[in-house]
């Protein structure tokens, strides 16, 4: 079990850096099943001053992903499983 709140805090997130979400708070401290079996955390994006975050999931794992907010010439990996 997790919340975007720890999930997106485990991937790096600098709280006092973001500059917006669609998540309310209660939403991101929702507890759902991240792993196998389906997708249970609420769709988000959430925006700091250097990336955007966003929900990633794979046969119903669930986790954090993100990009650069600017262009920069970091390369995205492939997002999710082969």
């Amino acid at each position: 079990m997790t919340s975007w709140r720890e999930a997106l805090s485990e991937a790096g997130v600098d709280w006092s850096d973001v500059v917006s979400c669609t998540l309310a708070p209660c939403e991101m401290d929702r507890q759902f099943d991240d792993g196998y079996g389906g997708a249970n955390g609420a769709p988000f994006t959430l925006w700091t001053s250097a990336r955007v975050y966003f929900p990633v999931v794979y046969d119903g794992a669930e986790w954090v992903g993100s990009v650069p907010r600017d262009p920069c010439g970091e390369a995205s990996a492939h997002i999710g499983g082969e």
